[in-house]
């Protein structure tokens, strides 16, 4: 029997890959002993991790629109360059909640790490299985707050943001798991992209905030990748998605599942 870590990636909507990928893997007979999850990778890798079925999680999925998850806060869009966030904390907290059908990492049934990143002092931080304790929901929350979009979580005294800010697939994580095989499903950023065929109507200050940190990501994951030890287990890194500017892509739910689940059939062989 292979012990198999599952290492879901963030990527906003793009991380429904990681239920195609989850699918998949279960029909390989690679049911995960541990879930490491940064952002909606953490969402997605939660819900599954407390019992949630493919099905249940897709249908869920499949209703959400924009606003249940990416809310414009019109305050802070009023005060411009002078604003700390520009979108609404709130409506993920309960998209998370829907998602996800348990309230403390004690009531899962599989072990989970969520990644976080310390915003004053940038380390990265592990909550659940891992690391420290919180809420489940204010842990994924924290995971998925993106400076500029989301305001940060403060979990006991720190100001805690995107967990992708250190590493958007958490490889490294992974190592501390007594495992045979992880299995890391990248739907983040990454030199790979494809120039977007029609440019999402993003305003330019807010452009040139992603632009910035995809490259900053995506050299983080690319040096992770290449750097995985040759005395660890064997890595299988299965690329579901390369799409730039699809963060808040939810019309594209049905295409990035199969992604997910064509792309780790064929990286699994």
């Amino acid at each position: 029997m292979s012990r198999v870590v599952a290492v879901f990636g963030g990527g906003g909507a793009k991380s429904l890959a990681h239920a195609g990928a989850w699918k998949a893997l279960l029909e390989a007979g690679l049911r995960p002993s541990h879930i490491v999850g940064t952002s909606m990778g953490g969402v997605i890798g939660a819900a599954f991790a407390a019992g949630s079925s493919y099905d249940r999680l897709v249908e869920i999925a499949l209703s959400l629109q924009r606003k249940d998850f990416a809310a414009l806060d019109a305050w802070s869009l009023a005060k411009g360059v002078f604003a700390g966030n520009i979108l609404k904390p709130e409506p993920l907290k309960r998209t998370i909640a829907r998602l996800v059908p348990a309230g403390r990492f004690a009531d899962l049934q599989i072990p989970l790490t969520v990644t976080a990143t310390d915003l004053d002092s940038g380390e990265l931080v592990l909550l659940g299985a891992l690391g420290q304790d919180a809420p489940l929901v204010d842990a994924l929350y924290a995971s998925c707050a993106l400076p500029l979009y989301l305001p940060p979580e403060a979990i006991d005294g720190r100001r805690l943001g995107d967990g992708g800010l250190r590493a958007v697939v958490p490889i490294d994580v992974a190592r501390r798991i007594a495992a045979d095989l992880v299995v890391a499903v990248d739907v983040g950023p990454g030199f790979d992209e494809p120039p977007a065929a029609k440019k999402a109507a993003i305003p330019p200050l807010v452009r040139a905030h992603g632009e910035a940190i995809r490259v900053m990501m995506a050299a983080q994951t690319e040096r992770a990748i290449a750097m995985w030890p040759k005395d660890a287990p064997r890595l299988v890194v299965v690329r579901a998605v390369a799409e730039r500017e699809a963060t808040f892509a939810v019309d594209a739910a049905e295409r990035f599942l199969k992604a997910g689940y064509d792309a780790t059939k064929r990286a699994l062989g």
